[in-house]
């Protein structure tokens, strides 16, 4: 009975001929490139670069010499045009101080019953009237636009 109740235990043990080594060593990265490629790839890229920059670089002046010149073309015709403005301005404040004062008996346009508002200014000069004057019978949101310009963004 004795032999029947005992229990046979097997260990475990290495395999024969024992284990294999433990790879403990370090294993470097594979190289793709080495240092003298990287430098040349580096220079490489660089001049690439170099010579895009400069490409760009003419054409951004090339484009700023045409804009330049176009603006210079234009400038008198553009100056002319609101030098036109400026007196198809002044001509509709005179027609409409004509409209509102025409049933005033005495009044005559451009002079303050009669009186010339300049004295030593002669009959065919331009005067040129103050801001609120020139705009005074316009919109007042162009009024607005005008009088407050820096507000504008």
């Amino acid at each position: 009975m004795a032999d029947a109740c005992q229990v046979i235990r097997k260990q475990d043990l290495p395999p024969p001929g024992g284990y294999k080594p433990i790879p403990f060593k370090r294993i470097p990265a594979k190289q793709y490139f080495s240092g003298y490629t990287l430098f040349a790839g580096y220079i490489g890229m660089t001049i690439g670069a170099i010579y895009l920059y400069n490409l760009t670089a003419q054409r951004i002046k090339k484009h700023e010499i045409e804009m330049r010149s176009s603006k210079m073309a234009i400038y008198p015709m553009l100056l002319a045009e609101r030098d036109r403005e400026y007196l198809k301005q002044l001509r509709r404040n005179r027609d409409a101080e004509a409209e509102l004062m025409k049933d005033v008996p005495g009044w005559e346009v451009g002079t303050y019953y009669g009186e010339p508002v300049y004295k030593l200014v002669p009959q065919d000069a331009l005067v040129e009237p103050i801001f609120h004057e020139y705009y005074a019978h316009t919109n007042p949101s162009d009024w607005f636009r005008r009088a407050y310009i820096k507000l504008r963004s």
